[in-house]
C-alpha cells in the first residue's frame, strides 16, 4: 500500500444487517460506487479493527463493525491540456456540459493522442476533474462517437462522476438525437429492442446478437419529419450501448444518412451526399437531462443542430 493512500474510516452498524461487505461499504461510501468498492476490497484495501484484511466482497458484514477502507490517489495522467475553445452548454463547480462538434475525438487513445476533448477539458477546468477509478482521467461519464456531435457531461470530482453514472447505470439520464435515415420507417415510431455485441466478421464494428451474447440495447424513435429518400428522426436511448442508433436504426434497414460503417444511401440520396461532401454520420446529440449529482436540482440541455446537418435537411425537404 502506498503512503498517499486516502484512509477512511467506516462504523457499520445494524443498518447493514445481512447486506454484503461491498453493499454495505457502498452504502456508507456514497462517494464510492459498489464496484469501486468491490475493487478495493479484492485489493485487500479493507481491513478490520484487528487489521485483518477482507478479501470477499460477498462475505456479509460483521457487526458492529469499524473497518479502515484505504483508496489509493490517483495516478496522473499523461494527456496534455491544450487551448481548443470548447463551446460550453453549462459548467459549474461540478460538472461541465460541452457542446462536442463533429470530428473531435472524446478521449485519447491510439492515433488520436491529443487534440480530443479531453485534452481541452484539461485546459479549460485547469486540473478539476474527476480521478474515479484510481487514474486521473478528466471526468468522462460517457462518450459519443468522434463524428457524432452534441451534448456530452463531464465531472469535475468524484461524487459528481458517481452521481451522474449511478443515473447512467439506472437509464434514467434523458437523452435524445436527432438523426437524419434513409427511408420511411414503418412504422413512423417505434422501439427498437435488440441486443448489441462485437460483430463476428468485424470487431470493429458492433452488430445486433442473441441476448445472450451481448448487453440489452433500447432505442425509441419518432419520425419528426419525411424528407426526400430520407426522414429526420429523433431517437431516445433507453440504453446507452456503442453505435447504438447507428446499429439499431440500419438493423431496421434504415440506416444514418453518411454512415461510412453502418449504411450506405442509394441513388439519388447518395448524390445528395457527395455533392455536399457529407461524409459523416447523420446524428446529433441535442438534449441531454438529468439530476444534478450535488445540487439535486433538474437540468435539461438543447443544442442547435449543427450547419452541415441543417443544410442537408434543407436540401431534403419534401
Amino acid at each position: 500500500m502506498q503512503g498517499d493512500d486516502n484512509i477512511l474510516t467506516v462504523t457499520l452498524d445494524d443498518s447493514a444487517a445481512g447486506l454484503r461487505l461491498d453493499r454495505a461499504l457502498a452504502e456508507a461510501l456514497p462517494d464510492l460506487s459498489r464496484e469501486r468498492v468491490k475493487s478495493l476490497i479484492k485489493d485487500g484495501r479493507v481491513s478490520d479493527a484487528s487489521g485483518t484484511i477482507l478479501r470477499e466482497p460477498s462475505a456479509k458484514a460483521a457487526l458492529p463493525a469499524t473497518l479502515e477502507v484505504r483508496v489509493p490517489a490517483a495516478k496522473p495522467t499523461h494527456n496534455v491540456a491544450q487551448d481548443m475553445g470548447l463551446i460550453i452548454a453549462y459548467e459549474d463547480e461540478h460538472l461541465i456540459v460541452v457542446d462536442k462538434p463533429a470530428g473531435m475525438v472524446v478521449h485519447p487513445a491510439a492515433g488520436n493522442f491529443d487534440g480530443t476533448m479531453v485534452n481541452a477539458l484539461l485546459h479549460h477546468c485547469a486540473g478539476q476533474l474527476s480521478g474515479i477509478g484510481g487514474i486521473a482521467r478528466p471526468g468522462i461519464v460517457h462518450r459519443i462517437d468522434k463524428d457524432t456531435s452534441g451534448l456530452i457531461v463531464a465531472a469535475k470530482h468524484d461524487r459528481a462522476h458517481e452521481g451522474l453514472a449511478k443515473q447512467f447505470a439506472a437509464h434514467s439520464i434523458d437523452r435524445r438525437y436527432i438523426a437524419i435515415v434513409t427511408g420511411r420507417p414503418m412504422p413512423a415510431s417505434g422501439t427498437v429492442d435488440a441486443a448489441l455485441g462485437r460483430s463476428n466478421t468485424n470487431r470493429k464494428k458492433m452488430a445486433v446478437v442473441a441476448a445472450d451474447r451481448g448487453k440489452r440495447a433500447v432505442t425509441h424513435y419518432r419520425t419528426i419529419e419525411p424528407l426526400r429518400h430520407a426522414s429526420l428522426i429523433e431517437c431516445r436511448l433507453e440504453t446507452g450501448r456503442t453505435h447504438q442508433v447507428r446499429v439499431h436504426m440500419a438493423h431496421i434497414g434504415h440506416p444514418l444518412a453518411g454512415d461510412p460503417v453502418y449504411g450506405r444511401a442509394r441513388k439519388p440520396l447518395s448524390e445528395v451526399l457527395k455533392a455536399r461532401n457529407f461524409v459523416r454520420q447523420a446524428l446529433h446529440a441535442a438534449h441531454l437531462g438529468f439530476i444534478h449529482p450535488v445540487t439535486g436540482n433538474n437540468i435539461a440541455l438543447d443544442s442547435e443542430i449543427p450547419p452541415d446537418m441543417r443544410e442537408l435537411i434543407d436540401e431534403l425537404r419534401v
